[in-house]
């Protein structure tokens, strides 16, 4: 490729990539919009790339032992009641599960960068942390598989809500994490379910 047809390649690139800015910033589709708008930014959103049937969710496998999970929905973290308004996305969530590349807490946050932009990521950053556990010193609580230990952290920002938490094995080892953003309403009904 000669010089003249790399620049008009990499113009009419530019050129892609502003016109997906457009139609899909990244932190346009966040708790508090629409369904119908949820459903536009996920299918024309470059990182989730979800497949034709998938509206709300989105489930992808790498290879095996690697899985990205998406989900926006109605109900309100932790709680499987509906809110009122069932047109309102009132959690969003991701997971990563990953047996060869273990799973951290610097790689949780760069998703939350990829999916929503630098505004959110920022309020995230800057957010007041409100609880982690276990607590320092603390022992931690069992699980349903006790051969994984959780430890999880939830964030108030200015504009939302966070939860970040990472599955360990016996050996220290995270192989899944997930994070959620979601309403700042539903933050006390997440602490009571975390400190019953």
């Amino acid at each position: 490729m000669d010089g003249g047809s790399l620049a008009i390649a990499l113009k009419v690139g530019s050129l892609t990539m502003a016109a997906l800015a457009l139609i899909a910033p990244p932190g346009l589709a966040i708790p508090g919009q629409t369904v119908n708008l949820a459903q536009s930014w996920i299918r024309n959103h470059p990182t989730l790339k979800p497949a034709v049937n998938e509206r709300l969710t989105v489930n992808r496998v790498a290879v095996p032992g690697q899985r990205f999970t998406f989900q926006a929905s109605v109900f309100p973290i932790g709680d499987l009641t509906p809110a009122p308004n069932r047109l309102q996305i009132r959690t969003e969530r991701f997971s990563l599960a990953d047996h060869a590349n273990p799973i951290t807490s610097a790689r949780l946050d760069e998703s939350l960068r990829a999916i929503y932009g630098q505004e959110i990521f920022n309020d995230y950053r800057q957010a007041e942390v409100l609880m982690r556990y276990p607590a320092r010193g603390a022992r931690p609580d069992p699980t349903d598989n006790p051969n994984l230990v959780l430890r999880g952290e939830v964030r108030e920002g200015e504009q939302f809500a966070y939860w970040q938490e990472i599955a360990y094995d016996r050996t220290g080892t995270a192989y899944l994490g997930r994070m959620a953003v979601f309403l700042k309403a539903d933050l006390p009904a997440l602490q009571a379910q975390l400190n019953p």
